[in-house]
């Protein structure tokens, strides 16, 4: 049985908290153990805000162990698996000093502030021994999986071509300090520069233009062009500047030269160029309980991570920086 300790109750957490409820009632040989947050007592009471629903409101925790101190959860329990769901500046020097205790980590996206905290975030899984994923959740939603997998086959042939986009209203709190959450770019963008790199590789260059809404927030609403040497053409938008009733919203468009996949508001279809339009038939689960799912099982079964390796979401986080400096520049073109 793998016993979890789950750092964090807000939004993040309590998504988490709902798929390791939802493992555990289909079998699955993991326990939550225990919770932390520093306002835990207020937190257990209210909702949180994001921009999905979580499962519940509120949640009756009366069977976990809760606690307002990390230090305290960790002389207390004895747990394999930590799952840090805090402030992206807080995840480098956390997730370190609990591989170094010898705990397996699950760390929420963005992987940390910096590619150097994230470096040294790696650079401690090898040493130490433990393994590490982050929360790059699109790899594990299945709309993006059966992407991956016919840009892996070739079934439609090469990629042409890819437009990826996300929006909302702008989130609340620290999330607005720019010099904290790295704005929507490392926030919100990160989503999809990450589908970028998994189904394409690093690219050799990055143009974006960037524009900041909200006083101290960074880059509000950016848009990314990607250089890859055979020349397709592929985008990335992000916004969060999209208040009222918009709500949330996220897809792609990827040309292939035999055909086209779509994600829109009306799900996932495919445009063979010789056959009629189909939707194909996807898991019914999201990518929070495809990471976890994941993530538990290459720790119980003691597997390689192949699907999110942490030196991969590095290489995510390496491209956002330098979107984050051609913004900074109106656009000109930054090598990788």
């Amino acid at each position: 049985m793998l016993k979890i300790g789950l750092i964090g109750f807000g939004f993040m957490g309590r998504m988490h908290f709902d798929n390791y409820v939802r493992l555990k009632g289909e079998g699955h040989p993991i326990q939550l153990v225990a919770i932390c947050d520093v306002a835990i007592e207020q937190l257990k009471n209210g909702k949180a805000d994001g921009n999905m629903a979580t499962a519940q409101e509120t949640y009756d925790l009366s069977e976990y162990a809760l606690y307002d101190s990390i230090d305290a959860m960790l002389a207390n329990e004895e747990l394999d698996m930590i799952d840090i769901t805090l402030p992206t500046t807080l995840h480098a020097d956390l997730t370190c000093s609990l591989l170094e205790k010898g705990y397996h980590v699950f760390c929420e996206k963005p992987m940390a502030r910096t590619s150097a905290e994230g470096r040294r975030m790696v650079e401690t899984a090898e040493r130490t021994g433990r393994k590490l994923q982050i929360g790059q959740c699109l790899r594990f939603w299945p709309a993006y999986e059966y992407l991956k997998a016919c840009v892996a086959d070739g079934r439609y042939g090469e990629v042409t071509a890819g437009h990826f986009y996300r929006g909302s209203g702008a989130p609340k709190g620290w999330f607005l300090n720019g010099e904290l959450s790295g704005g929507a770019l490392l926030d919100m963008h990160i989503h999809d520069t990450d589908i970028v790199n998994w189904l394409f590789g690093k690219p050799e260059r990055v143009s974006t233009i960037g524009k900041n809404v909200i006083p101290g927030s960074g880059f509000d609403a950016a848009s990314t062009n990607y250089g890859y040497a055979d020349g397709k053409v592929v985008n990335a938008l992000v916004d969060w500047t999209l208040e009222g009733d918009y709500g949330f919203e996220m897809g792609f468009r990827v040309n292939f030269k035999g055909g086209s996949i779509v994600l829109g508001k009306d799900g996932l279809t495919v445009n063979p160029n010789d056959a009629p339009a189909f939707k194909p038939e996807l898991a019914a689960h999201d990518g929070y309980y495809g990471e976890l799912l994941s993530f538990t099982n290459a720790i119980l079964k003691d597997e390689q991570i192949t699907v999110c390796p942490p030196e991969s979401t590095l290489a995510t986080l390496e491209i956002v920086e330098a979107e984050q400096q051609s913004a900074e520049r109106s656009g000109d073109w930054v090598k990788l």
